[in-house]
């Protein structure tokens, strides 16, 4: 396969982590998966004075470690499954930050990134926000659910900067995969047709539907 260190993109719900560790088990490939303990999240979702910037900062340092301490190791060497991209960070920035907390964020963000190798793709996945909220409800049911459930227009205010990001994302080659009808977690065949497009990706961006 053309690409050695794929990262795997979308807003909360979208199923990234699960499609990374899928894909990953089909290419044999290692995984990078984000560790989503943060001890400053619930007091972010309570909406508490500074909660925002403290963590946005933990996330931001978590996944700076993470990927620099791949650097020299495994990126390069085989195929590497990672289920977020280091500059999507700037999309919650912008979103949760007031002016002031985006300075001292955006000095923080411009020197750590300098350390961060960029994927040699991006897989993209789109969902309405109305599929995102009702996987997000299904997976706050969960006896091992460990995130509060935010709430809708947050999500939706997420998704959008998400689809403005990517409209306009041209740092590396770029899939975008609608995936209102596509469960890679149970349907094998939606998974094979997903690598097919993978394989098949050259420069810039293509759009692809997934479809039963």
């Amino acid at each position: 396969m053309a690409f050695h260190y794929l990262a795997i993109e979308g807003p909360i719900g979208a199923g990234k982590t699960r499609l990374a560790e899928r894909l990953a088990a089909k290419l044999e490939a290692t995984t990078v998966l984000e560790d989503t303990e943060n001890p400053f999240l619930a007091d972010f979702y309570a909406e508490r004075p500074g909660s925002a910037l403290q963590a946005q900062l933990f996330y931001l340092l978590n996944r700076h470690r993470q990927l620099t301490g791949r650097r020299q190791a495994d990126l390069f060497l085989q195929t590497t499954i990672c289920d977020y991209v280091f500059d999507k960070d700037k999309i919650f920035a912008y979103l949760n930050l007031d002016d002031n907390e985006l300075f001292i964020y955006q000095r923080l963000f411009d020197l750590l990134a300098r350390d961060v190798p960029p994927p040699d793709l991006v897989v993209y996945l789109q969902a309405p926000t109305e599929l995102l909220m009702e996987r997000l409800r299904k997976r706050a049911k969960e006896p091992d659910a460990e995130l509060p459930l935010p709430a809708e227009e947050y999500v939706r205010e997420l998704n959008e900067a998400y689809q403005h990001f990517f409209f306009h994302y041209t740092a590396t080659p770029l899939l975008v995969v609608e995936t209102s009808e596509f469960d890679p977690e149970s349907d094998d065949a939606a998974l094979e047709e997903l690598v097919k497009q993978i394989k098949g990706m050259g420069k810039g961006t293509r759009y692809y539907v997934a479809r039963k």
